[in-house]
């Protein structure tokens, strides 16, 4: 059950980041290039490496903090498959971006979310060779309906290929990760995946016209915007610790399914502060018929998390 709440956790916080990206990808002011956004997004995640310095405090390692002398020597597996987990995270972002750029994120994260559940499903049956008993496979299925029942609206035909692309490489990022931590340990694949993720992201600037891109909109970018991106991938980085923490400790395919939370939080979040929120990172369609259906749709969202924890 441990995973389960750190996952819980995690989606609440990726529930804030999502908002914070509505806002940067679709302000002209600040990073109106998905994949310049998503090259700085895992650029500032690869560096979550320093959590390993607070594993060096008295009783970090009891509480499950990473720790250096857990590191080894990668094999070429571990290299491959940290290379791996780097290039699916950075597509799966442009895509990501890309579609919250041209739509609601209300309406996009709930499909990507749901695409990815479906997609680890699938590959986690087919790759990992696990399988989940009947019931925990129809929570998963509950809690997938719900979030995909839960956009205001399905994506345009403008999104719907950037959508299922992006859900489909978080798919392969996680079970890629999974499998990462299955050949060798925690500490050691997730250290090794953060270095992997910035080599991959960097390798990027040697080509000239992402180079260009790059750099012209850094010099574009204020220091107020800096700053907004800094916070939103410093809590980005703690969500995806603690995202591939419950997918080390349970299974990859239900720590996707309960990405059907993050939408219930994005929800409640944009609802509470709506006002103070802006306009381009707010929920606009407040029609009472609208919001009705979106309150039974994080009901049936809620009752497939409880599913969870019942048969757990």
């Amino acid at each position: 059950m441990a995973w389960i709440l750190l996952a819980t956790f995690g989606q609440f916080l990726n529930a804030v980041v999502a908002i914070m990206d509505k806002y940067i990808v679709t302000d002209e002011r600040a990073l109106p290039r998905a994949s310049v956004y998503a090259f700085y997004s895992c650029l500032l995640t690869g560096f979550w490496v320093v959590i390993y310095f607070v594993g060096l405090l008295p009783g970090m390692a009891a509480i499950g903090i990473p720790q250096f002398s857990n590191i080894e020597r990668p094999t070429i597996q571990v290299v491959g498959m940290s290379f791996l987990s780097g290039y699916t995270l950075f597509i799966a972002l442009v895509s990501m971006y890309d579609a919250l750029k041209r739509a609601e994120a209300v309406n996009v994260m709930p499909v990507v979310g749901a695409i990815s559940a479906i997609s680890s499903f699938g590959l986690t049956y087919w790759l990992l060779d696990m399988t989940l008993t009947t019931n925990f496979m129809m929570g998963i299925l509950v809690l997938v309906l719900g979030t995909l029942l839960v956009a205001q609206t399905l994506p345009h035909h403008d999104t719907v290929l950037q959508v299922t692309h992006s859900g489909i490489f978080f798919a392969l990022h996680y079970i890629t990760m999974k499998g990462l931590f299955e050949e060798t340990s925690f500490d050691d694949g997730f250290f090794w995946s953060r270095v992997g993720l910035v080599l991959v992201v960097l390798s990027l600037l040697l080509v000239p016209s992402f180079l260009e891109k790059v750099t012209n909109q850094t010099k574009l970018t204020s220091r107020r915007t800096g700053g907004l991106v800094l916070l939103a991938k410093a809590l980005a980085g703690v969500a995806a610790f603690l995202m591939l923490k419950a997918t080390d400790w349970g299974n990859v395919a239900v720590v996707q399914a309960l990405d059907g939370l993050k939408f219930v939080m994005i929800l409640f979040i944009t609802f509470l502060l709506g006002a103070v929120l802006p306009n381009s990172a707010a929920v606009h369609d407040t029609r009472p018929q609208v919001v009705l259906r979106q309150v039974l749709y994080v009901a049936l969202i809620v009752v497939g998390y409880l599913i969870l924890f019942i048969n757990w």
